[in-house]
C-alpha cells in the first residue's frame, strides 16, 4: 500500500460523504489491531479451535503421476469451516466489529460461501445478520440459502440490474448508509473502497503464511507456481502474499466463462476487455463500456462472475508480479471430472479454475518442481450447478420425482 489505500493508481477511497465518518473509523480501528499483537493471537486461537486451522497441503499423488512434470499440492481451504476460505476473512472482521461495539452485520454473496460464512460468524457472535444475494445467484446456490437463514440470517435476494454479485454489492451500501450507527459491512473480496481490500488481504494472509511454511517442510523448498483462481481477489492474495518476496510465480485464474471472444467471460485481466474506471468506491479494471457502464459477465460460477478486480491484484498485475490466465467453463468442468476421480476432492467451481490452468502447465515443469493449487472451497454447494453442467441424467430425474412430490 502506497498511501491511503492506492496501490498504485489503484484502490481508493470514492464515497458518498455520508460515508466518510464511518469509513475514518473502520481504518482506525483496523489500524489499532493490526498493531495489536493479542488481537492476531485471539484471530489465530479462534481460528485453530473453531475453525480447522492449519489447513493441510496435501500431495496430489495420483494427479502428478498422470500429468508427469511437477509435483502437484493442494491447499485444502475446503476443509476450512463452512467449507472456504471464506471463514477466515469473516472471523477477522467479526472480532473487529464487537470491538467497534456494533451488533449488527451485513453482507453480499455470489456463490453463497461467503454469506454462509459471515451467518455463521453471526451466529457465534451474537449478531444481526442480513445478507444480499443476486436473484439469479438464489435460485442456482439455493443449498447455500436454505443454511444461511437456519444459522439464523434474513436473506434478501437482489432483483436489480443483472442480478447477480455486483448488485448485491450495490444494495449492501445502500443498507449500510442508513444503519451505519449499529451496523459493519463485512465485505467479503479484497475490493471497495479502502481499507476493505487490505483489510481482507491482511486476514486472508493466514492461508499463504501455512503454505510456504509447509511447502518448506514437506518438500524443503519453496514452489515453481502458485495457482488461485480469481473473482474479487481474496483466496488469491491471501494464499500470493507469504510468496511476493520470493521466485516463486504466482499465477491467477479469472473466469473465460464461454470464451474470451464471446463476451460471456468475468476476465478483467486476462482478456482485452477490462479498462481502468471507478465503482463501488474504488478504482481498478472493470468490465464496462465506453460510457462507463458495467457490462454483464457470465461464469459457471457464480463466486467469479463479478465486473470488477482487487486494486492490489490489479497494482501486481501491473508490476509484472503476477500472471494472470482465464479458463472457460469447459475446461473447468473437465478439471473438476478429473480431480474428484485422480484424488477424491471436489473442488469448488470457482477454484476448479486453477486447477485448469495448473494442469495445462504441469506437465512441461520438471519432475524436480513443485506447484501449489489454492482449493478455495468445496464443490458439494455447486451440487444443482454441477450435475447440470454434466447433464447427469440420475440428478435429473430426481429433482423431477421430488418436483413432482412438491407439486402433489
Amino acid at each position: 500500500m502506497l498511501s491511503r489505500g492506492y496501490y498504485g493508481e489503484f484502490g481508493g477511497v470514492f464515497i458518498p460523504e455520508i460515508l466518510t465518518t464511518t469509513f475514518d473509523e473502520l481504518a482506525e480501528a483496523f489500524e489499532k489491531v493490526k498493531s495489536d499483537p493479542g488481537f492476531w493471537q485471539e484471530y489465530s486461537h479462534i481460528m485453530s479451535t473453531y475453525s480447522c486451522r492449519p489447513t493441510p497441503l496435501s500431495f496430489a499423488e495420483n494427479l502428478t503421476r498422470h500429468f508427469g512434470g511437477a509435483h502437484i499440492y493442494i491447499k485444502r481451504e475446503d476443509l476450512n469451516h463452512t467449507g472456504a476460505h471464506k471463514a477466515n476473512n469473516v472471523m477477522g472482521q467479526g472480532l473487529l466489529a464487537k470491538r467497534m461495539g456494533k451488533s449488527r452485520v451485513i453482507a453480499e454473496t455470489g456463490a453463497g460461501q461467503h454469506g454462509v460464512a459471515t451467518a455463521t460468524m453471526a451466529a457465534r457472535f451474537g449478531f444481526k445478520c442480513t445478507v444480499y444475494m443476486g436473484e439469479m445467484d438464489v435460485e442456482r446456490q439455493r443449498p447455500n440459502v436454505f443454511w444461511m437463514e437456519r444459522l439464523g440470517a434474513e436473506v434478501i435476494p437482489v432483483i436489480d440490474g443483472t442480478r447477480i454479485l455486483k448488485d448485491a454489492i450495490n444494495e449492501a451500501f445502500r443498507d449500510w448508509v442508513t444503519n451505519m450507527d449499529d451496523t459493519h459491512y463485512v465485505l467479503g473480496t479484497a475490493c471497495g473502497p479502502h481499507p476493505f481490500p487490505e483489510m481482507v488481504s491482511y486476514f486472508q494472509s493466514i492461508i499463504g503464511k501455512e503454505a510456504r511454511e509447509q511447502s518448506l517442510k514437506n518438500e524443503g523448498k519453496l514452489p515453481a507456481r502458485v495457482y488461485a483462481c480469481v473473482g474479487g481477489g481474496s483466496n488469491a492474495l491471501g494464499i500470493f502474499s507469504a510468496f511476493l518476496d520470493d521466485r516463486v510465480e504466482l499465477v491467477g485464474v479469472e473466469a473465460a466463462g464461454e470464451g474470451l471472444d464471446t463476451g460471456r467471460h468475468a476476465s478483467r485481466l486476462a482478456s482485452n476487455d477490462g479498462s481502468v474506471g471507478v465503482a463501488q468506491g474504488y478504482k481498478t479494471y472493470f468490465l464496462q463500456d465506453r460510457d462507463g457502464q458495467m457490462k454483464e459477465t457470465h461464469s459457471v460460477a457464480a463466486g467469479l462472475d463479478y465486473v470488477g478486480i482487487s486494486p492490489i491484484l490489479a497494482w501486481h498485475r501491473e508490476k509484472g508480479r503476477i500472471r494472470f490466465e482465464a479458463a472457460t467453463d469447459s475446461e473447468v468442468l473437465d478439471a473438476m471430472s478429473l480431480t474428484i476421480k485422480k484424488e477424491g476432492l471436489i473442488p469448488a467451481l470457482e477454484s476448479a479454475h486453477a486447477f485448469a490452468q495448473a494442469f495445462k502447465e504441469a506437465p512441461d515443469l520438471s519432475a524436480d518442481d513443485i506447484i501449489l493449487i489454492n482449493q478455495s472451497g468445496r464443490g458439494d454447494k455447486d451440487i444443482f450447478t454441477i450435475a447440470e453442467a454434466f447433464e447427469d441424467p440420475g440428478w435429473k430425474a430426481f429433482i423431477q420425482k421430488k418436483g413432482n412430490e412438491y407439486g402433489a
